[in-house]
């Protein structure tokens, strides 16, 4: 398994995904959205996209979302999340090209399942 983690420490469902993954022995790569140094490129975007809509990756409850007043605004999504990342909803959970968005532990543990019937 290649599974990579994006969001944030303060995110309690992205605490929760780390969680998930530590309690079962699997390694995962961590990418922290508040760290300036860690953010998701153009392309990694991109690749998200193929598989889930664009528009499902803003959390339209954040506090950043609110803050900026954005339910009155015609956004750019791609634009908008690239430039603020904090707009993501969280976390992000890559598994190769499999990714799910939000606390999923059920299709979590059927890439686990998988990857073992592989073996």
């Amino acid at each position: 398994m290649n599974i990579q983690i994006i969001g944030t420490n303060k995110s309690a469902d992205t605490r929760k995904a780390q969680r998930f993954f530590s309690e079962r022995g699997i390694k995962y790569h961590f990418k922290d959205l508040s760290d300036k140094k860690q953010l998701l490129t153009k392309g990694e975007l991109n690749n998200i996209t193929q598989i889930i809509p664009i528009e499902e990756l803003l959390d339209k409850k954040s506090k950043e979302y609110t803050k900026r007043n954005m339910q009155f605004m015609v956004i750019d999504y791609e634009e908008e999340l690239l430039n603020n990342q904090l707009l993501f909803r969280m976390p992000i959970v890559r598994n190769g090209k499999k990714v799910t968005i939000g606390y999923q532990p059920e299709i979590w543990k059927e890439w686990i399942l998988s990857e073992k019937n592989t073996k």
